[in-house]
């Protein structure tokens, strides 16, 4: 056994062998694969192993088109050809409006990624699967690709295609521990010696956790028992004369495939079980778990109601092994949060049909720091400190029981809620607050007319529309209050901070105290990495002189970690996250000085205090920090308030406000605000995919400051020219918002990918950002929206509708 290697990949199922193979694919040989038992011993080898092309955003389905190309060409490999029944085609039934509506919608959004799903009433699904009944059933989605492979030989054939390239795979090598060294390599220790590596990978499927302590980390994963049977012969089956399409049923919890002459049955009951929660059996091998059909009788009884031939066939294999899940339901793959030269690709609860696709997005990362597509829907980051095991737990079991049903737009489901709150969380609750969901937090999204108010599930425009509307205009006409929680902010001290920020921002990095700045950061690719704030607070009682630097709450792990990477042992810099110790009070409107005035000591008018300026006060007995911000378009401040002040804080504001007419507002209002004012959202209008200037961020880039992280990269890109340019659109529809991923078209050509979308209720316009082909950029282009299934005219505009000039805000 090698004791020196590039690095080692734990685990020998499908993501295991998927990142040793595409490691190789990226020019690293010299590389590991340890496995405890045998390739494919955990969840991997009773997998039902169904490879569909269907995916919940551009990354999803970009990753499962890169699984379907590699299992083809594996299975057409003279030398090792495996079994892969490439193209029987799938449908995804729907007996509702609305799922048939966020049908048309992904297929818009997969068209952008050059697959090709079809909307097919139930008549078709019938005739494309003669085993189903029509009832209760409006119609489906075509998936011409989906299909089904045999899981031990396609890990076997990617181990065998990595080892031909120089990487070495060791079966029944038991890790026991992780060492860590100052130099941020690893050892791995196993039962058979250690192996001194660069980068560790953990791959270890429901193991994850045993792995994870030897890190010193938990990663939020959990095991469902999941249970398939496979059929007798079914003769209408035999006689067919061509396989059997796949099926996937929301209206009943199951799944099905042909498998020989009879078919493969899944079942996703309501009263579904997690698995080894205390601690798994190291003796758990090539094992299943006890058969439990009573547990899916309700489940049986609708698959019969759907496929009637069933109940004239008997059962031949019962299969009950776990499966495992994250908390949105998603992989993790990607860096492990806080850890240095560690990464994981786990929680693959479809591993087998994305598998492929996962390993090559993690390969890219690991050898070139960044993936093709923006991993952040995978990465792991995306979960901070409240992702313990009973809320995995938790929101396992409810993706389980909800396997076949899409999330629809600002759908928010109750399991594990609240997992992380205020003391304004209840006060906003008493006010009527219906809230969405940042990261974990508990954030107001609008107020309801009343404790009944429930919107509908839609894709068009729901029942919070005049809400909003009435939010957004007390806004623009007088002053309103909002909490925003779980804000990322991050204190910098030191005296080489700004020498630090500078080296990191690809613009001026402003140095002038009490002064606010707004800046990004790139990755080595010269790729949008992060946008942040920088605010210069001067030495005073709290603190010696620092930066706070703020940004999205999503990106806590993830901003802390990058700026962690980029410190040098050399440097008097410190970083400290007050992130869940501080809540911002958002004060916006033509009133808000007023009311600011009112409940705190000093000069706050627009000379003594300007836009863009910081300073450190007291909102009644509150301490808090004011920066004059505004993502709304308006005159507005951010009040920052340590957590156990912001509800004296509040009162002082709401006392302060009542001569103003003070109205509270949410998440949706500044939604349609930051639409107006064509301001950006990370991880929506900012990814990794696109460089500043492809962004529209041109004015935020000093190429001549002096070195920064991306330069080099960056002009290379600009020599070459823009791919694509991020606009704002215009949207001809009073029906519905442009949803993420939607494609922009002429004729039958995809020209763009919309990013984000809103009503501007000031503006009285359908807006949308999205990224299209450079030629159609100008202002007054034309071209149409696929809006599920709908053709939309959609023009390019300038932006920022909403007071061009932006004299409102910085009155």
């Amino acid at each position: 056994m090698k004791s020196r290697t590039r690095a080692v990949v734990i685990g020998g199922g499908i993501a295991g062998c998927s990142t040793l193979y595409h490691l190789t694919q990226e020019g690293w040989t010299d590389v590991v694969l340890v496995e405890r038992n045998e390739l494919t011993s955990g969840t991997t080898w009773h997998s039902a192993a169904q490879v569909t092309n269907f995916g919940m955003n551009q990354t999803m389905v970009g990753l499962k088109s890169h699984s379907i190309r590699l299992y083809k060409e594996l299975a057409d490999d003279p030398d090792y050809p495996i079994n892969y029944h490439h193209a029987d085609g799938g449908i995804r039934l729907a007996n509702t409006e609305g799922q048939m509506q966020g049908y048309r919608h992904f297929a818009s959004m997969a068209r952008g990624m050059d697959v090709h799903f079809e909307v097919i009433d139930a008549d078709e699904c019938a005739r494309r699967h003669p085993l189903i009944s029509t009832d209760n059933l409006i119609g489906g989605l075509w998936d011409p690709l989906d299909g089904d492979i045999d899981p031990a030989q396609l890990c076997q054939a990617l181990a065998r295609r990595a080892r031909k390239a120089g990487a070495e795979v060791y079966r029944n090598t038991p890790v026991t521990a992780l060492t860590q060294h100052s130099d941020d390599t690893w050892t791995v220790h196993t039962e058979h010696g250690d192996i001194d590596c660069d980068v560790v990978v953990n791959a270890c499927g429901y193991r994850v956790n045993e792995v994870g302590a030897m890190m010193g980390v938990h990663h939020p994963v959990t095991s469902m028992e999941h249970q398939y049977f496979l059929t007798e012969e079914i003769e209408a089956i035999r006689d067919a004369g061509h396989r059997m399409p796949l099926l996937r049923c929301p209206i009943s919890d199951y799944y099905c495939r042909q498998e020989k002459n009879g078919l493969l049955l899944g079942f996703y009951e309501q009263g579904c079980k997690t698995w080894g929660m205390d601690g798994i059996d190291p003796n758990f091998v090539n094992a299943l778990c006890p058969d439990d059909l009573d547990r899916v009788t309700d489940v049986l009884e609708g698959a019969f109601a759907r496929m009637p031939a069933l109940m004239e066939v008997g059962i031949h294999t019962v299969v009950n092994g776990p499966i495992t899940y994250t908390i949105d339901g998603a992989p993790l793959v990607g860096p492990i949060p806080g850890k240095r030269n560690a990464y994981c690709i786990i929680g693959l609860r479809a591993g087998l049909g994305e598998g492929g696709g996962h390993g090559w997005l993690l390969a890219q990362q690991i050898v070139h720091g960044e993936a093709c597509y923006d991993m952040w829907c995978l990465d792991p980051r995306r979960f901070s400190g409240h992702a313990n095991v009973e809320l995995t737990a938790l929101k396992a079991i409810e993706d389980y029981q909800n396997e076949f049903r899409f999330h629809f737009p600002h759908e928010h489901r109750p399991a594990g809620r609240p997992a992380k709150t205020t003391p304004l969380t209840p006060v906003l609750a008493s006010e009527r607050a219906e809230f969405t969901v940042v990261n974990g937090w508990e954030r107001v999204d609008y107020f309801k007319p009343d404790p009944d108010f429930s919107p509908t599930l839609s894709f068009d425009f729901d029942e919070t529309f005049d809400l909003v509307a009435a939010e957004v205009e007390s806004i623009r006409t007088g002053v309103g209050l909002a909490e925003v929680n779980g804000f990322n902010r991050i204190e910098i001290t030191g005296s080489d901070r700004h020498a630090f920020l500078d080296r990191l921002f690809c613009g001026l990095v402003s140095r002038r105290e009490g002064r606010v700045g707004l800046g990004y950061l790139l990755n080595d690719h010269g790729m949008i990495k992060a946008e942040a704030t920088i605010a210069n607070l001067p030495a005073s009682d709290r603190g010696p002189a620092r930066v706070w630097y703020g940004s999205a709450a999503a990106s806590e792990f993830h901003d802390m970690d990058w700026l962690r990477l980029h410190l040098r042992s050399d440097e008097d810099v410190q970083l400290h996250s007050l992130t869940n110790d501080q809540t911002i009070l958002v004060l916006a409107g033509p009133k808000s000085r007023s009311v600011l005035s009112a409940c705190t000591r000093g000069d706050w008018s627009a000379d003594a205090f300007p836009w863009l300026s910081v300073r450190e006060c007291f909102v009644g007995i509150a301490p808090a920090t004011v920066m004059n911000l505004s993502y709304s378009g308006e005159l507005a401040y951010e009040i920052h308030v340590p957590n156990a002040s912001v509800y004296a804080a509040y009162l002082a504001l709401r006392e302060a406000g009542e001569t103003h007419g003070l109205k509270l507002f949410g998440a949706r209002a500044v939604e349609s605000m930051r639409m107006e004012k064509s301001f950006l959202h990370w991880k929506a209008d900012l990814i990794t995919e696109f460089d500043p200037f492809e962004t529209g961020l041109d004015r935020f880039v000093r190429l001549d400051k002096g070195a920064f992280v991306g330069r080099d990269a960056l002009l290379k890109r600009k020599s070459e020219g823009p791919r694509r340019k991020l606009v704002p659109l215009r949207i001809d529809s009073t029906h519905g918002p442009a949803h993420p991923g939607a494609s922009l078209m002429q004729d039958d050509t995809v020209v763009g990918t919309v990013t984000s979308g809103e009503w501007g209720h000031r503006t009285e316009l359908n807006l949308a950002h999205a990224f299209i082909h450079p030629s159609l950029a100008q202002v007054g282009r034309e071209m149409k929206l696929d809006s599920c299934g709908k053709r939309i005219g959609a023009t390019v505009i300038s932006p920022s509708p909403y007071d061009p000039d932006f004299v409102r805000m910085k009155a």
